[in-house]
């Protein structure tokens, strides 16, 4: 007894069966998780070592060179990119995505310890990519009143705001830190006869802690013992005695030749929102909580918080929500969905003119997505614009099986049989080509399986998806639609044929086919022809990466000349920030000068440097795109400023791609020659028409201060340059000289310094005053030569020779394939050097590795969906009739490009691949009915003409349901559908030339291949 006979005969086991599953797909889906895009772990690591003081030449020979011949023979290796800059090295490591990191960690580890690297160099360490290490949440907090301190109330904040759940830590950054400086006046030091080293002795010496020896005590105990002398507070250290005079008594201490306070660590840095003072606050979820859900309970506790008195004045602007962009990006595909299976019900009723084979469908479609919840849940995949794009698109094919097992039936009802035996035969006719175009839509997938590098981890949910959605369809359609049928639909008195005899269309689709079967050559011709122009047109549009996604922020570098003050950089921070101001699509900008977020969370500054992050108001509120934007701002700001700093706009995207940026590195073994050569190639990239900023990490020299120690001068006076370079240094920087516990329990640095009195001119850094080993004060000048001199740069290597990256900018109508073919021609005039290699990266890169394995899928796709077909009909010939449907969609494919001017990327390429398993599907129904009605005796040409009228509903209706379906997904209506937008597109246009012409060019070809018909005229 089969399936469907089963279902009919069991009705209240086949509705039990529906609702356990309806409960278990209820529980699945409040368990899985909701992400934006599927979890990704890039197979990339750093190793980081330290080396003071060394410059970057050093740093590159006797650390970077070392570790990179060491490292380069890693298995799986793929690219090694280095760093070398003044007292630390920076090495990226990037596999194959094959390799498993955790594996490939403990050989890394290994060969680490196995480098000989100097003795005074730091401990290289070993850090994993991690996507959890990004924040959820960036958000910026500012004070509009001047009265409040942002920074202390932006502490409480973060201790409250980290007790909510799924939080794994807040960062702010621009906080405030106090600390102890012991200011030390110079003259005072002079007069007696000090120096900074003997006050910093003193002070360590009078705060100490140690243990020492367990003693034992009389009531037979043994305590531990501990010395203690401790310093809590600025007035205990200034007490503090330094000598005491033999002949007065009189005490000197340290308050009387220094200031000590505590005080805000100096710095450099400046953070403000929409110019009022403000802090960042990042924030980072758990591993594998719901982003969503933690987004939303941060923004609940972050709002109560506020509203309460000590917050008051204290206003927090968002600048990046994943969660937010996860909500609104997954409701909108859900309305898709949604709207797709409404569309379908819809052209269910308009068709078979009754309401309640429509229900019947309205029950399969939700049950069928809620049989795929199971699936993905115990297969542990995630809700995300992937997973429910791929539910978006299948919720057209979700109703093909059941609609031609629904009208298949409702034709058995018309020619007067009963529900059951209608149910039964019906369902019994068109199980095998609705089983066979099931297999065949999921056997496109296969090859998406195997698929290797981002793509293949992004689709693979997508591609399994799909199938498990189809899988539950085709259990549906051949079990809960007969038994419904069966019991909801009534056996009909008009005879289907007489009615259908009497329909101006369906008569009209006959003679066309008549005329069509006469005609053979003249129509195969003109497809032909059609699919020619097709393939040429195809290649005259652009190509990209991956759709980019409009998230409403963009963050603006700026770079200053090395050595110019931090208040050169403010005024330019000042310019932009005017210019923003005049932008109503700007809801909030955050400034931060003096170096940037990355150098932020490494403790360093950079006078130089500055960042700006600009989010704009909602996608519905504004007319432009961010892309848009950015291009009309940057031309603005860049004509404004010219030559004053190097202004760079970047747009990052949900998947972690910068759009309408190409990157490209330059390689060379010789520095010279790649330098000359970096300088030719960027004015040819300048030249290119589309191209608005071309920027490279070369760095040139930079101007510093040197002191060169005059050796016989310093013999003289018995100092050795070791010991002037560890003094100035000292007495320039301040020194770390211990810690201290306050009253309030606040653990404190102590700094010992001359504050700013050396740091304000080179006058005073030569009039500095050393202690010679006699006790004579030396000024510096005296010992050595003070002077301003080019300094060193940091070195870049990539692959083990001398490297440059290239970041071209281009205008946002231009395509990735189109600037790729500029780019290419404009290094081809510059004759590189052979020596000189160019290596792609970023979407170039991923495209040109992707694009390979997709065209290979899709070929794959082909021959996978004969051989399953060839499996169904045990025939070689039939299947090949049926796969003349798969170069009729090509039409379609590319006039839907051209006219809605979408670019060739990826998820395009997968709406292909998912075409190829739909449109053979039409030709399996009309091929298998044909064959059918061929076995009960009927002449091939009475059969094909049977099987176009019979089989024209179905065929009509499924292309119809899959392409409204698919309506709201192409429409790209709201935030985060770009990404499967071409996808729809593709579908849809491919769908609708390969119905029409499937209708014709199946029964054409099958009466060429049959005998019977092969030579009719």
């Amino acid at each position: 007894m089969n399936i469907s006979h089963f279902s009919i005969k069991r009705p209240v086991f086949t509705i039990v069966t529906m609702l356990f599953v309806i409960i278990l797909g209820g529980v699945s889906l409040l368990k899985i998780p909701i992400t934006l895009i599927p979890e990704l772990n890039p197979p990339i690591g750093v190793v980081v070592t330290s080396y003071p003081g060394a410059s970057p030449t050093e740093v590159n020979e006797k650390i970077t060179k070392p570790l990179e011949a060491t490292l380069a023979t890693l298995p799986g290796i793929k690219k090694i990119q280095s760093t070398s800059q003044e007292g630390s090295n920076l090495i990226v490591l990037e596999f194959n995505w094959s390799t498993n990191m955790d594996v490939v960690q403990l050989d890394i580890l290994q060969r680490i310890d196995m480098t000989p690297l100097p003795n005074d160099a730091g401990k290289p360490s070993f850090l994993k990519f991690d996507p959890s290490q990004f924040p959820i949440i960036q958000l910026s907090l500012r004070a509009e009143n001047n009265q409040v301190d942002v920074r202390v109330l932006a502490e409480h904040l973060e201790k409250e705001l980290l007790r909510t759940e799924g939080v794994a830590s807040v960062n702010v950054s621009g906080k405030l830190i106090d600390e102890i400086q012991i200011v030390l006046d110079e003259a005072k030091l002079v007069e007696k006869g000090l120096t900074q080293t003997d006050v910093m002795q003193i002070v360590q010496a009078n705060n100490v802690s140690l243990p020492g020896e367990p003693v034992s005590t009389d009531d037979g105990k043994m305590l531990t013992t501990r010395i203690v002398s401790t310093l809590s507070s600025p007035e205990s250290i200034a007490n503090l005695i330094v000598s005491v005079d033999p002949l007065t008594g009189k005490s000197l201490t340290i308050g009387d030749l220094a200031t000590v306070e505590r005080t805000e660590q100096q710095s450099i840095t400046t953070t403000r929102a929409n110019e009022h003072p403000a802090v960042l606050m990042s924030v980072l979820q758990e591993s594998g909580a719901n982003t969503a859900e933690v987004s939303k309970d941060f923004q609940k506790a972050l709002e109560t918080l506020l509203k309460k008195d000590q917050y008051k004045g204290i206003t927090a602007d968002i600048l990046i929500d994943q969660g937010n962009y996860v909500d609104l990006a997954i409701s909108n595909i859900g309305s898709s969905l949604l709207l797709g299976g409404l569309f379908a019900m819809f052209i269910l009723f308009v068709f078979l003119r009754s309401v309640k084979s429509p229900i019947i469908i309205g029950i399969a479609i939700p049950y069928s997505v809620i049989v795929t919840f199971v699936l993905m849940f115990f297969a542990n995949f995630s809700l995300n614009i992937m997973t429910l794009g791929a539910l978006a698109l299948g919720i057209g094919m979700l109703v093909d099986n059941a609609i031609v097992v629904i009208e298949n039936i409702e034709r058995h009802l018309g020619l007067e049989k009963d529900p059951i035996t209608a149910a039964k035969e019906g369902t019994k006719e068109v199980a095998l080509a609705i089983t066979a175009s099931t297999l065949t839509t999921i056997a496109v997938f296969i090859p998406v399986m195997f698929i290797e590098g981002l793509i293949g981890q992004i689709f693979t949910e997508f591609a399994l998806t799909i199938s498990f959605s189809l899988i539950a369809s085709l259990v549906v359609a051949l079990t809960v639609v007969p038994m419904l049928a069966s019991r909801l639909l009534k056996m009909k008195n008009n005879n289907f044929y007489v009615q259908r005899s009497k329909s101006r269309f369906y008569r009209h689709y006959k003679a066309s086919i008549v005329w069509v079967l006469k005609h053979r050559m003249l129509i195969l011709l003109f497809t032909v022809v059609c699919f020619s122009l097709s393939l040429f047109g195809l290649t005259r549009i652009g190509t990209e990466f991956l759709p980019p996604t409009d998230e409403g922020f963009t963050s603006i570098s700026v770079n200053l000349e090395k050595g110019v003050a931090v208040s050169e950089t403010e005024k330019i921070v000042k310019q932009i920030e005017e210019r923003l101001k005049q932008e109503k699509d700007v809801d909030v900008y955050v400034s931060l000068i003096g170096g940037t977020q990355q150098s932020q969370a490494r403790g360093q500054t950079s006078a130089n440097q500055a960042e700006i992050y600009v989010k704009l108001v909602p996608l519905a509120e504004r007319q432009r795109s961010i892309f848009k934007f950015v291009e009309e701002l940057e031309q603005d700001i860049q004509g404004e400023l010219e030559e004053q700093a190097e202004i760079t706009f970047n747009v990052s995207t949900a998947t972690g791609s910068s759009p309408h940026t190409l990157t490209f590195r330059l390689t060379d073994s010789d520095e010279q020659r790649l330098q000359q050569t970096v300088k030719k190639v960027q004015q040819e990239l300048l030249a290119i028409q589309q191209v608005t900023n071309v920027s490279t990490d070369l760095d040139n020299t930079v101007q510093e201060i040197q002191i060169e120690v005059n050796r016989e001068k310093a013999k003289d006076y018995g100092f050795a340059p070791a010991q002037i370079a560890q003094t100035v240094n000292q007495m320039t920087k301040g020194q770390l000289t211990s810690q201290l516990i306050t009253d309030d329990g606040a653990v404190l640095p102590v700094y010992t310094g001359f504050g700013q009195s050396f740091n304000t001119s080179i006058d005073a850094l030569k009039a500095m005053q050393l202690r010679s080993p006699a006790g004579l004060f030396v000024k510096l000048e005296e010992v050595a030569t003070v002077s301003i001199q080019e300094g060193p740069v940091s070195i870049r290597r990539s692959d083990q020779a001398a490297a440059v990256a290239f970041f071209v900018d281009y205008e946002t109508k231009e395509s990735l394939g189109g600037i790729s073919a500029k780019v290419d021609k404009a290094l081809e005039q510059v004759n590189l050097p052979s020596t000189t290699q160019v290596v792609f990266s970023g979407d170039r890169e991923l495209y040109d590795s992707a694009i390979d394995d997709m065209l290979l899928a899709v070929m794959l796709a082909i021959v996978l969906v004969y051989i399953v077909m060839a499996a169904q009909f045990e025939s070689f010939k039939y299947p090949f009739v049926i796969m003349f449907t798969v170069p009729l969609m090509i039409i379609g494919v590319a006039i839907a490009m051209f006219l809605t001017n979408t670019l060739i990327g990826v998820t395009s390429v997968i709406g292909i691949l998912v075409l190829v398993g739909i449109v053979v599907n039409n030709g399996i129904v009309l091929v298998d009915y044909i064959n059918q009605q061929k076995a009960m005796g009927m002449p091939a040409y009475e059969a094909i003409l049977l099987a176009t009228q019979d089989r024209l509903r179905p065929i009509l209706m499924t292309a119809l349901t899959t392409i409204l379906g698919l309506l709201p997904l192409a429409l790209g209506i709201g935030e985060g559908t770009e990404m499967n937008q071409p996808m729809g597109i593709a579908v849809i246009g491919g769908l609708m030339t390969s119905t029409l012409l499937t209708l014709y060019i199946v029964p054409i070809i099958y009466s060429l291949m049959d005998k019977e018909t092969r030579k009719m005229h």
